[in-house]
């Protein structure tokens, strides 16, 4: 696999983009295209004695996509930006995949300008895994897109349950449509239409609607949202985690030296519990619904994170999934006709 990884996308660059990069083509069978400022890259590659032997090389762009541009205007006058080019390689065929954890808004618009969208996709989303005790839930959307209509979250549905199928090794996944009750006449009209559309398909195993409560429990494999839903329960979800070990950690420095004991006797598990809700483990999210492979990383990744990701991006490329969500849309567009 050969990606193409936006070494100026994200709050670290370009140090934590190069070092994850480094860790990765020692750790996963991959090339690795580093799209960025040339003298910034050098400037990190030069601290690691080796890398010239490593399969590294870079392709120099001088313009970067910031946070607060407008995505699509941004992505169409910025043709140097690092983004845009490496989604370009990924076009022309020199490489396989994008990483970017740089602007979401610009990784998604530059996927949709540049390798369009998959026949029979009107909105493309972010799939998220969400860890749980069975393992993890893949939330969808997660950011990609704050509006959808039925027909977009039923598409959001089947790519889903192919993802957690070929990628994540689960057949026959459990679908469920985020909800605010169980019962199939709750929700708004959005919600009560969606579940309707859900309940008469046969492809896919639609098991009901979900509460906010089953995210993290497992009950469900795959869970439906608009990206507006999805973004406000994946960051309070970050936001909750987070919280929890600080009060975890409040609460053994105050109660003396028992529980200073007591924790230290748990700090095995403790950190077994901070690996298993520590994103960085999961290093980024698919944008399913492209015709391309393009994962989406968080701002704030680290070496650790940029590494994952592209472990989960050779995972992505080598099960072939983009092309299984294809022959299942052209199966969906032949039974509707």
């Amino acid at each position: 696999m050969k990606l193409a990884l936006d070494a100026m996308g994200g709050d670290n660059v370009p140090a934590e983009i190069v070092k994850g990069a480094i860790d990765a083509v020692k750790k996963f069978s991959c090339e690795i295209v580093l799209v960025g400022n040339e003298i910034k890259i050098l400037e990190i590659l030069r601290e690691f004695s080796d890398w010239q032997s490593l399969p590294l090389t870079i392709k120099h762009t001088d313009e970067v996509i910031e946070m607060g541009e407008h995505p699509a205007d941004a992505v169409r006058n910025k043709k140097n930006s690092s983004i845009v080019v490496a989604t370009q390689l990924v076009k022309s065929g020199e490489c396989d995949a994008v990483l970017s954890a740089g602007s979401t808004g610009a990784a998604v618009a530059a996927a949709q300008l540049i390798l369009k969208r998959i026949k029979g996709i009107g909105r493309p989303a972010i799939a998220t895994p969400i860890p749980t005790p069975e393992g993890v839930t893949l939330l969808l959307d997660s950011g990609a897109n704050v509006d959808s209509k039925p027909e977009h979250l039923i598409q959001s549905g089947i790519m889903g349950a192919l993802y957690v199928e070929h990628v994540l090794g689960k057949k026959n996944p459990k679908v469920g449509l985020l909800n605010i009750g169980e019962e199939e006449t709750k929700g708004n009209e959005q919600a009560k239409e969606t579940f309707q559309l859900f309940k008469n398909m046969t492809t896919i195993n639609f098991t009901g609607n979900a509460e906010g409560r089953d995210i993290p429990t497992g009950k469900f494999d795959v869970i439906v949202c608009d990206g507006f839903v999805g973004n406000v329960v994946l960051k309070f979800g970050e936001g909750l985690a987070t919280t929890i070990f600080k009060l975890i950690k409040e609460a053994i420095d105050a109660g003396g030296v028992g529980a200073k004991l007591g924790a230290l006797l748990l700090m095995p598990t403790l950190k077994e519990l901070a690996k298993r809700l520590d994103a960085s483990e999961y290093g980024g999210a698919p944008l399913l619904g492209v015709n391309g492979y393009c994962i989406i990383s968080h701002g704030s990744s680290d070496a650790k994170a940029i590494c994952n990701a592209i472990g989960l991006a050779n995972e992505y490329v080598n099960r072939n999934v983009l092309e299984h969500i294809k022959t299942a849309l052209e199966q969906e567009l032949r039974a509707k006709d």
